[in-house]
Formats: structure tokens, sequence, C-alpha cells
């Protein structure tokens, strides 16, 4: 699924204008997605030094340097496809690291119970959790 640059910067400054840009995790989901999904491999701070990684196989990724890793670009479209299951985590041999696309589809929550009456689909809640992601980890890269 290629998603363009376009649509890429739209989703993600609705994303923040709708979060305020505040650090609040009960304000931010994308901060709250990454501390309930992934802060216990990567750590709190996002530098790869979770509570889990005295018994995993292989490091987590320090997350705060993906944009220097990639030119000083943010790797959106990378970053997609490993939360979302399409693009295996090199190094790690078989899947370690939870694919949380199929976990956000398969979560019996209904979407209506997070965005009211509004007519969102679970497609559309798995994308925005997704998104939320995402935008938290963009905004927490290395200067």
């Amino acid at each position: 699924m290629k998603i363009s640059r376009s649509l890429q910067a739209l989703a993600l400054s609705a994303l923040v204008f709708c979060t305020g840009a505040q650090a609040d995790e009960r304000s931010d989901p994308g901060k709250r997605e990454y501390m309930d999904r992934c802060a216990v491999c990567h750590g709190q701070s996002g530098k790869g030094d979770g509570g889990m990684i005295d018994i995993l196989r292989v490091a987590p990724t320090d997350l705060t340097t993906l944009s220097r890793q990639n030119g000083g670009v943010f790797p959106f479209d990378r970053v997609y496809s490993v939360i979302d299951g399409r693009q295996a985590v090199k190094g790690h041999g078989s899947r370690d690291m939870p694919v949380w696309g199929k976990a956000y589809g398969s979560e019996t929550v209904r979407a209506g119970e997070h965005y009211g009456d509004m007519p969102y689909t679970m497609e559309m809640y798995v994308r925005a959790r997704i998104l939320s992601l995402i935008d938290y980890l963009n905004r927490i890269q290395a200067r």
C-alpha cells in the first residue's frame, strides 16, 4: 500500500491538530499506543532499552534514530509496513516483533466505543491507531 506524501502529511497534520500536539499520554493517542505496545521492548525513550531487552535474541532498534539512518527523512512507508506486518524486521529471523496491524484488526473493541457515533470501520480504526503511533515516532526523532 503506497500512501502519497500529501496524504501522509494531511493525516499526520490532522492527528497533531486533533491531539493538540500535547505530550500528555491521555491526550496523545500516539504516545499512548507507544507506551502500551512498544515501550516494553524499545524503552520509554525509544532508544531500545526496554525491560525485555535481556530476554530478546536481537536488541530492539533505537527508534529515535530512524530519520538519521534514512538521510534525515522519516521513513514513513517502511515504519508503516513494519507495524502493520507487511515488512519483516530484518535480523529477527522469524517475526519476533508483534504485528500490530493484525492485532488491532482482530480486537473485539468496536471503533464506535472510541469515536462515538461516527461511522468508522474497523479498518479505519486500525489505520488511525497506526498513524497515531507513527506520528509519535516521528516526533521523538533525534535532531
